[in-house]
């Protein structure tokens, strides 16, 4: 028999079932060492620029080799110098020789690791933004074709006032939208490190230039200016500011917490079987039980909402117990949260794309749901239209109380709701069954919502989705 062999090794299900290839790869060795070796030629570049002898050759040699790169020989050499920075240089040298001088001169670590960690925050926020736009744009669409169709509104998960599809669909696309604002004021204040030496003084770079300030000033703009950064941190330590991986995951996590909210949402309506979440026709719901249709991927958004929340706790303690200049526990746990984080967002919102893009409406049983408890609903205009033929007010409350209470025991007995038949009956009132009937038309009892529809859609989703384009197609779910 041939095939795949089993894999002896743990796979991150992040990376091999839920996040997309696009996400993963920003926070790939694909992506991180040519971003070092990117580093390392802007700092030569800038140095060069501002007057030290940097021969062309090297230069060229750099640019011409930074794609070079084998893993299995700077695995060697990290080996050897046991230190994984070191080894690259050491690797970069080797296959760009004429700037083996050159590389890294004046950096510490935090030079590429740093730079290009704040390189990855930037990239992997701009595809949660896409992302976000995608998820906005399917679920406006929804909200748009059921505007008008009233459904029985909850509270407490107890029957409430009615709503409409629609109007319960722009609850979830607001929370998505101060999601967007909240991702792009992270884009819009990202700042660089830059090149600033052991302890973030720059003393390394002013020995350099024999104490030239400005030229050591220029040199961070410079390197700066060609990573595509327009702002520096005004001052750093070896590290730029670990609040800023916080402030980054717990922006992650806010995303999160509103896909959570819709992920609960769907189960609950998927119970009551009044929205279901797209279901393909060789779908299998459980091994066991042949009818089932699971909620299972509002579920999966659910579980991999609780992650995300839980991780950003991660950035931040280690914000909170950096030690002076630096301290090197961080390392090893940012390696950890912060792409999981970014990981488990992606895997997230490409699930609120797909199941907000397909969700099934089942219009009678919404309706039947609402006329089991619009009767309840409707006591208010009944008992004022009945006070205005000369009724009682506090007598007639209380005989719709009455009412009410004995309506209410014959639907937990499993019979159908009477209280009109009921109210109908009683000379009290002074009702005919048309005059009854009419208070029990559901679009009387959902107040403004198709218009507050119509009104968030034109005012805060349509000139969004024109400013980022309608939202691209998202990649298809893996799992």
């Amino acid at each position: 028999m041939t095939g795949q062999p089993l894999s002896p090794t743990y796979d991150n299900p992040l990376v091999s079932r839920y996040a997309s290839a696009e996400m993963s790869r920003i926070f790939s060795p694909a992506f991180k060492f040519p971003t070092w070796r990117l580093l390392w030629l802007a700092l030569a570049e800038a140095e060069a620029e501002l007057g030290l002898e940097i021969p062309a050759g090297a230069l060229e040699d750099m640019r011409a080799h930074l794609g070079d790169i084998d893993l299995g020989r700077a695995a060697e050499l990290e080996k050897r110098f046991r230190h994984d920075v070191m080894a690259h240089v050491h690797h970069f040298g080797e296959v760009a020789p004429a700037a083996k001088g050159v590389i890294h001169l004046g950096a510490t670590s935090a030079y590429v690791t740093d730079n290009t960690e704040l390189l990855q925050h930037r990239e992997a926020m701009k595809l949660v933004q896409r992302r976000l736009v995608s998820c906005i744009s399917a679920l406006a669409a929804f909200a748009r074709r059921w505007k008008d169709l009233p459904t029985l509104g909850f509270t407490h998960f107890q029957p409430a006032q009615p709503t409409t599809v629609g109007k319960r669909a722009t609850l979830w696309i607001q929370d998505l939208l101060l999601d967007l604002e909240e991702v792009e004021h992270r884009l819009a204040t990202l700042r660089f490190r830059g090149a600033r030496g052991t302890t973030g003084t720059e003393a390394s770079f002013m020995e350099l230039f024999a104490g030239d300030e400005a030229k050591v000033r220029r040199l961070n703009e410079l390197v700066s200016e060609k990573m595509g950064f327009g702002r520096l941190y005004a001052v750093t330590g070896q590290t730029y500011p670990r609040k800023t991986d916080y402030a980054f995951v717990a922006t992650l996590a806010g995303i999160a917490v509103s896909a959570s909210k819709f992920g609960y949402d769907l189960r609950l309506l998927a119970h009551l079987r009044e929205v279901e979440e797209p279901f393909e026709s060789e779908q299998i719901g459980s091994s066991a039980m042949a009818y089932k249709r699971n909620p299972m991927r509002a579920e999966r958004i659910d579980a991999l909402a609780r992650h995300v929340i839980t991780l950003s706790l991660d950035p931040a303690l280690t914000a909170a117990t950096q030690w002076l200049e630096r301290s090197l526990d961080d390392s090893a746990n940012r390696r950890i949260a912060i792409p999981e984080a970014y990981l488990g967002t992606d895997a997230i919102l490409l699930l609120v794309h797909n199941v907000g893009g397909g969700l099934v409406v089942h219009p009678e049983v919404v309706r039947r749901h609402l006329q089991d408890e619009l009767p309840f609903m409707a006591t208010e205009a009944i008992l004022m239209q009945a006070v205005k033929r000369g009724g009682d007010r506090q007598a007639l409350h209380e005989r719709l109380r009455g009412h009410s209470m004995a309506a209410a025991e014959r639907l937990k007995s499993g019979e159908d709701n009477d209280l009109v038949q009921r109210i109908e009956a009683d000379d009290a009132f002074g009702l005919t069954r048309a005059q009854v009937e009419d208070t029990l038309d559901p679009a009387r009892h959902v107040g403004r919502a198709p218009a507050q529809v119509e009104e968030f859609l034109a005012t805060q989703v349509e000139p969004l989705l024109a400013l980022y384009g309608a939202g691209e197609d998202a990649p298809e779910l893996r799992a």
